[in-house]
């Protein structure tokens, strides 16, 4: 009696609830869910921020509210009948009658618009660009289950929050999460999700055999420590930091940035914050100093912003491609930190966002004082000094500030940056000169060049890189073209065409001055001398002291010498600072207004306190104020573990972007994530692991297929393919090949012959030796014109520019790599050697193969597939034998049978249960 009562009072409940103050008053229109979608597909292409036909725009609010070229206000607020806007598209004119030429507005559409009008048109902010305010956890106990009295088993199903924003909304669409995957499966998804490795079989025998309660939770601490972990998220950030170990364009000449990705692992190993993490990598260089310099740790950092490419082809500008580069930097911190199309905005303001031109040069004023100049020595570089030389250059700091303290940190930044400089691209080409390999400024006999507008202010010597094949040849610098008086004259050394570094003391009037630069080579007057870079600076302190000449030598030395480097963001200041214009249509020639850096009005201003420069736009991104970067970031994690992310498009959040899946839930993991976590992103992703919601089962039933086709709602667990890392990182580790060595310049593993062409530099893939061919994927090296082909064809980026996801495929080139590629051939080959050691029978060895790779027991009619396959292949190795030592290439003991049980590991390292994480 008592639960008919409850329920007669649940229904009263509810239908009460359906009786509601719109019911009475009729429904307000919401602008982002219903106006905006209509405008951004019928209207904004012709009235937006790529046209503005009859000056008419819909992407502010403003502009739809300001009369036309007609003399006719688009929208007037609470009077559509008065609204141009819906004039035009009622009208029978063909003329007139909007969209231009398109597909007339539904009905549906028509009533929107005019009743969003007759309302007031309000605008609304698009929900991601807003504060992100944390929302409610939702109840359990609701009207709709009689509060808590129905679905009992349902309400024990939660393991932490996720899981009630998850259940609600599979309520809301007819559906019930799916019973916990089995201990096996559960173990090798979050291995794999958390290290990019499968689980050894002795962890998963110990994880099978614990029946504590905290049997998972001791797993994933597990994980989360190992040096793994680091690894395969590593793999992830390289695609958004566009890395490689080449410049990319058409010589993609070598680079030596793998320092950055060792400081990607060990970032991610040690946990650093994620807003740390951030500021690092965007304004390393702009971090408090320590001796003079800031930490390495914090340039290397920085390298994040220098994997963009480099075109060293002879005869580009070098500004043009500086610029493509700044552009990049711009495009890609607002793909991965902020999620929006920015791109577009070169050229226009955005089409569906209201964020205009100028906003994108305000942006780029940011980072446009970088020293970088598109130069073939990728400088700025940090240089590391070893040895003797480190002692050197301490000797040399340590004279400088015993005598003149005020220019150690001077000093100590040349030594190791080299900056600031200025390079050969700044001369003005003259009398003869002529830029070698359109590069270098180059003189010969009688030729001149000239260097306008340097500032000699207080400098007493010049610094300059120049190399030669010459004989008795005199460098002179004028201040003006006539013979009589010069600055400073260098006797050129054959340096055999060689770089060598120089200090030249120069005498001058001070200020600035044109500089005229003139060769004398009479005994070798058709012989070029290179001169790539000169700085003008403060002497080095001291020049009265007997040592001196063998301190500037000493100087001199260490600054030509060769050694191991990193390209580096250095901000320029003073004259080496530069101003940000507007580029017309985003044609980098045609300059408009000038612009000061700032970010765009749609979203958190930047506070008064935070410098104008990229550290205060570091800080900006990661406040919790910004509404997009913990929204972004969190949604970034989120879809790595479940193949699809809360937002679909990862890489866009505005209007044009997937709608969020769950809202709530990724605004309150957001909340979670900066205000409880502190940025951690492993208490991130152990939140996630740990929920009901990510530990379901990935099988499924006719009614989840039917309303939870692609998994949106999270009806069950996730079924993705691995990644190209994972998939020959596992082949590697399931035969005991894989190799834990960590860090350190990329290695070349075994590929196809004949896939590098390098007919610039001659570089070719020059296989790795020991235990370096088997090395996690993420230490394998990149060219972006000709990346690691197995890893490619399982929808590895060239990583020329950012990559947000991967969007995965599924072709038979995949099956063709993994039964054919040596890599997978030696694993089949080592595991196939394995599986002879643990059973006399085939049908016992394969059995045991099968449970190195998944863990499970093989059924029988896949036992008796793979056994048709090693029978068929054994009596065609046993017919030719010379066959069976052509596939085994990895053993010295070869034999029939061990040449057809690798053919079955082949095939089963081809399995879709291999390659699938369930």
């Amino acid at each position: 009696m008592k639960i008919k009562l409850w329920a007669f009072i649940g229904l009263l409940v509810v239908g009460m609830m359906s009786f509601t103050w719109s019911g009475l008053f009729g429904h307000k229109i919401d602008y982002n869910t219903e106006v905006k979608p209509i405008l951004n597909k019928n209207c904004i292409g012709c009235h937006g921020g790529v046209k503005k036909a009859g000056d008419v725009s819909f992407l502010f609010e403003h502009e739809m509210l300001e009369p036309g070229k007609s003399g006719k206000i688009p929208v007037v607020r609470g009077d559509a009948h008065a609204s141009e806007m819906i004039r035009r598209i009622l009208t029978d004119d063909a003329d007139e009658k909007m969209p231009k030429n398109g597909t007339p507005l539904s009905k549906d559409d028509v009533e929107i618009l005019t009743k969003w009008i007759d309302q007031g048109a309000s605008w609304e902010t698009h929900w991601s660009y807003k504060r992100i305010e944390k929302p409610e956890v939702p109840s359990l106990r609701t009207v709709w289950n009689l509060f808590g009295l129905l679905d009992a088993d349902v309400r024990k199903w939660p393991k932490n929050e996720i899981d009630h924003f998850t259940l609600q909304k599979l309520r809301e669409k007819d559906l019930s999460p799916s019973p916990e995957a089995d201990k096996v499966t559960l173990l090798r998804r979050v291995s794999l999700d958390l290290t990019g490795l499968p689980p050894t079989e002795k962890e998963v025998a110990d994880f099978v055999s614990d029946n504590s309660a905290g049997a998972y939770e001791k797993v994933i601490d597990r994980l989360l420590q190992s040096p793994s972990f680091g690894e395969r998220w590593t793999s992830m950030w390289l695609d958004l930091a566009r890395y490689a170990d080449t410049k990319g364009y058409e010589k993609d000449s070598g680079r030596r940035i793998w320092r950055y990705r060792d400081y990607v692992v060990r970032s991610f190993n040690a946990d650093k914050p994620f807003d740390v993490f951030t500021i690092e990598q965007l304004a390393g260089d702009l971090l408090p100093k320590k001796n003079g310099m800031p930490a390495e740790e914090n340039l290397i950092a920085t390298g994040f912003h220098r994997n963009t490419m480099n075109n060293d082809e002879g005869g580009t500008s070098d500004e043009e491609f500086r610029v493509a580069a700044q552009i990049d930097r711009v495009n890609t911190t607002w793909e991965v930190w902020q999620g929006t199309t920015f791109a577009c905005i070169q050229c226009h303001s955005h089409p569906y966002d209201p964020i205009s031109h100028d906003e994108y040069y305000k942006y780029m004023a940011y980072f446009n004082n970088t020293r970088d100049e598109d130069v073939p020595s990728d400088s700025p570089t940090l240089r590391f000094y070893k040895g003797d030389d480190s002692v050197k250059v301490q000797r040399l700091i340590d004279w400088v500030a015993k005598r003149d303290p005020a220019q150690t940190e001077d000093f100590t930044q040349f030594m190791r940056v080299m900056e600031p400089k200025i390079n050969s691209h700044d001369f003005q080409i003259i009398g003869g000169a002529t830029l070698l390999d359109g590069k270098y400024l180059g003189l010969k006999h009688k030729t001149s060049g000239r260097l306008p507008n340097a500032n000699l202010t207080g400098m007493t010597h010049m610094v300059v890189s120049l190399g030669a094949n010459i004989d008795k040849s005199v460098l002179t610098i004028r201040k003006d073209t006539s013979d009589k008086g010069f600055i400073a004259r260098i006797d050129v050394p054959n340096t055999k065409g060689k770089d060598t570094v120089m200090v030249v003391p120069i005498s001058h009037g001070g200020g600035k001055q044109d500089l005229f630069f003139s060769l004398d080579s009479p005994k070798t007057p058709d012989n070029w001398v290179g001169v790539k870079w000169l700085s003008f600076q403060k002497g080095i302190p001291g020049k009265t002291e007997p040592e001196y000449p063998d301190i500037v030598t000493e100087y001199s030395r260490l600054l030509t010498k060769g050694i191991e480097d990193i390209p580096v963001l250095w901000e320029g200041k003073g004259d080496f600072s530069r101003k940000t214009h507007v580029f017309v249509r985003g044609n980098w020639m045609v300059k408009g207004a000038q612009v000061k850096p700032d970010v765009p009005k749609l979203l958190y201003p930047m506070p008064k306190e935070y410098s104008n420069d990229r550290l205060g736009l570091a800080k900006w991104i990661v406040n919790r104020e910004n509404a997009l970067t913990g929204r972004v970031i969190v949604n970034r994690f989120w879809e790595q573990l479940f193949g699809r992310g809360i937002v679909e498009t990862v890489e866009d959040f505005g209007s044009q972007g997937a709608e969020p899946s769950h809202r709530e839930l990724l605004d309150w993991l957001a909340v979670e994530f900066m205000e409880t976590d502190h940025w951690s992103v492993k208490k991130l992703l152990k939140r996630i692991v740990m929920s009901a919601t990510y530990r379901q089962s990935s099988k499924t039933d006719g009614k989840k297929i039917e309303k939870d086709p692609y998994n949106v709602w999270i009806s069950r667990g996730p079924r993705v393919r691995l990644s190209a890392e994972q998939v020959r990182d596992q082949a590697l580790a399931c035969s005991g090949l894989l190799s834990r060595k960590m860090y350190g310049p990329g290695v070349m593993p075994p590929q196809p012959d004949k896939i590098w062409q390098s007919p610039y530099s001659g570089e070719k893939w020059v296989l790795s030796e020991g235990e370096d061919r088997y090395r996690r994927g993420v230490y394998t090296y990149w060219k972006r014109t000709s990346p690691y082909p197995s890893m490619v064809t399982f929808d590895a980026p060239s990583r020329e520019f950012c990559q947000s996801r991967r969007i995965l495929t599924n072709t038979p080139l995949q099956a063709l790599v993994t039964l054919n590629d040596p890599v997978y051939l030696e694993a089949a080959e080592q595991l196939a050697t394995n599986m002879q050691k643990r059973g006399r029978t085939p049908q016992q060895q394969i059995t045991e193969g099968y449970r190195m790779l998944t863990f499970r027991n093989i059924e029988k009619k896949n036992l008796n597939t793979l056994v048709n396959v090693y029978n068929q292949a054994l009596q065609a190795y046993k017919s030719k034998p010379a066959e069976a030592d052509s596939m085994l290439l990895y053993r010295n003991e070869k034999s029939p049978e061990l040449a057809a049980l690798t053919v079955s590991a082949n095939v089963m390292l081809n399995l879709d249960n291999v390659i699938t994480k369930e």
